[in-house]
């Protein structure tokens, strides 16, 4: 990197100003910057097992707090990825763990539970893929409802939050649901993923 740009060190010292926050799988296989082909600097990151995003997980929420109020950024991306380890847990696959991790996917598990009626019809990859996507998109929802989130639209600042997914196998980023960008749309986006699992007989 030095050699590519000798003052790159000396500016990232003098501090961060990210426009982006991402929340991100723990997988090794999912690195944000590369992913979104943004610099060190311009993207602040959050990564745990499964891209959950809790309400009482104070890591995660103090991530989230100091990105809104403190680095001022003006989009959210919350990303799930095909083939998940964690949502592969949730639904009993060969690939799931013990202990702590088993406590910590339950959260998937309640996505499983709620979407029951879809992912029942169907199988194997397909049935892992779409619960990945029910995932990110439930917990992009969650992200919509958190406090520093809500707090910013109260206060009329721009903040978008984006519910995306990347595929392992091609390097595809797509985007599931979003931009919300206020608590109407927050709203709107919760109804209509209600509503579209009533359609799937879940």
């Amino acid at each position: 990197m030095a050699k590519e740009d000798p003052d790159f060190f000396a500016k990232s010292a003098e501090g961060q100003t990210p426009e982006y926050l991402w929340i991100g799988c723990s997988d090794s296989r999912v690195v944000t910057n590369f992913i979104t082909g943004l610099e060190p600097g311009d993207i602040f990151t959050h990564r745990n097992v499964g891209n959950i995003v809790s309400h009482s997980d104070l890591n995660c929420m103090s991530a989230v707090e100091f990105a809104v109020s403190s680095l001022k950024v003006k989009h959210i991306i919350v990303c799930g990825h095909y083939g998940c380890g964690a949502c592969a847990g949730a639904l009993n696959l060969p690939m799931a763990a013990p202990g702590m991790v088993n406590s910590w996917i339950s959260r998937i598990r309640d996505v499983k539970l709620e979407w029951s009626g879809e992912l029942g019809q169907l199988q194997g990859d397909d049935k892992l893929s779409r619960l990945c996507e029910l995932n990110a998109v439930s917990q992009t929802l969650h992200m919509c409802e958190s406090a520093p989130v809500q707090g910013a639209w109260a206060a009329g600042e721009e903040l978008h939050v984006h519910g995306m997914i990347y595929g392992l196998s091609d390097g595809a980023l797509a985007c599931l649901v979003g931009p919300i960008s206020s608590p109407q749309q927050a709203t709107e986006a919760r109804q209509a993923f209600s509503t579209s699992r009533a359609d799937a007989g879940a």
